[in-house]
């Protein structure tokens, strides 16, 4: 197959110093410190502080270190929930989320639009406790509008809100005043191979799982939200982690900040309008979101009729593209527009699009 330039939304192409992080990681045997040691405390609190300057954490967040956006999701479930989460869903990740809900025996609702498609209406149920909100589906590129989250805080103040920003963070901002709690995974916007989750939690959150557990409610055993919390101030974890990763992690988010994060998100602006004029003047190719607003910037999704030669074509000139997700896994392409994609690829990638 030769060497890819990898535009699929996660595992994606890795972040251009993985490979220099990687080396000097095992040069200098990171991966075999003590968890509880203080080299590792420090690694924590570098990579803790890396990420808060990336992306405007504010003090009263906590940054807890898990195994995959998969996991925070059980755990936000079973520490934040008593009865009832409310989700938005409109793909197969947010309807995922929900079903995690259900199968732990919540009441929970949804507010459900076509895969897509912009939701009709944002009302939150009475006696909603959490809200989960996806701020790029990646499964088929819609992103939510900044402006509706603002309207489901004023419309629920009391409830906590929760946003995937596993295919966004760091390349889209977030306004945190908006939201309790923030999550992701490494493997996409971050360009690292996956097995890390990155958990952002207020002190809100943190203080409604100190409720639930004073009513006798079961949050789990090591893995509670106050276990990781209460290890997170000393700069460690309750198990043992993906230490590398971690290390790693904080080494490319300093070199993002190195970069300039605007940079960064203005390159992101650029490339995701040039992919969209692209698709938007192809003959076969089109834009699956229709609305301009609702389109992700991150991961772009085209509605495509011949997407079995397409990506043998592009893949024999050493460019993987992603096909689609769940039902429409055989008529779109996505394509990751991650800081991993340079401008020049992005515009090589274009320029051979047109030409299909």
């Amino acid at each position: 197959m030769g060497k890819q330039i990898y535009f699929t939304p996660g595992p994606s192409q890795l972040y251009h110093t993985y490979d220099y992080h990687l080396k000097k990681s095992l040069n200098e045997q990171i991966g075999s410190i003590s968890h509880r040691g203080t080299a590792f405390q420090q690694l924590y609190q570098e990579t803790e502080e890396a990420l808060r300057a990336l992306m405007g954490i504010p003090t009263d967040f906590r940054v807890l270190f898990l195994s995959s956006a998969t996991d925070i999701w059980e755990r936000i479930l079973l520490n934040l929930v008593d009865q009832q989460s409310h989700h938005f869903v409109n793909g197969a990740f947010s309807q995922r989320f929900f079903d995690f809900a259900k199968s732990l025996g919540k009441n929970s609702t949804l507010t459900e639009a076509t895969p897509g498609e912009e939701f009709a209406q944002f009302d939150i149920p009475q006696g909603t406790e959490l809200i989960g909100i996806t701020q790029n589906e990646t499964s088929t590129g819609y992103a939510f509008d900044p402006k509706r989250l603002s309207e489901v805080r004023a419309a629920a103040p009391d409830s906590l809100i929760s946003l995937d920003v596993v295919s966004s963070a760091p390349a889209v901002p977030l306004d945190f005043s908006l939201v309790d709690m923030a999550y992701f995974s490494v493997q996409k916007s971050f360009g690292m191979p996956a097995g890390l989750g990155v958990w952002i939690v207020n002190e809100k959150a943190i203080e409604r799982a100190a409720q639930l557990k004073a009513s006798g409610k079961s949050m789990g055993t090591y893995r509670s939200l106050e276990a990781m919390v209460k290890s997170a101030s000393k700069h460690q974890t309750p198990e043992t982690p993906n230490v590398v990763a971690i290390y790693i992690l904080g080494k490319i988010a300093q070199d993002m900040m190195d970069r300039g994060i605007q940079m960064i998100r203005n390159e992101t602006i650029y490339k995701s309008t040039l992919l969209y004029q692209t698709l938007e003047a192809h003959e076969l190719l089109k834009p699956f979101v229709k609305e301009k607003p609702n389109r992700s910037k991150t991961v772009v999704v085209a509605e495509c009729p011949q997407q079995k030669a397409l990506m043998e074509r592009f893949q024999k000139v050493g460019l993987t593209l992603g096909a689609g997700y769940g039902k429409f896994k055989n008529d779109h392409i996505r394509i990751a527009n991650f800081p991993a994609h340079s401008k020049e690829v992005v515009e090589m990638l274009c320029d051979r699009l047109a030409a299909f």
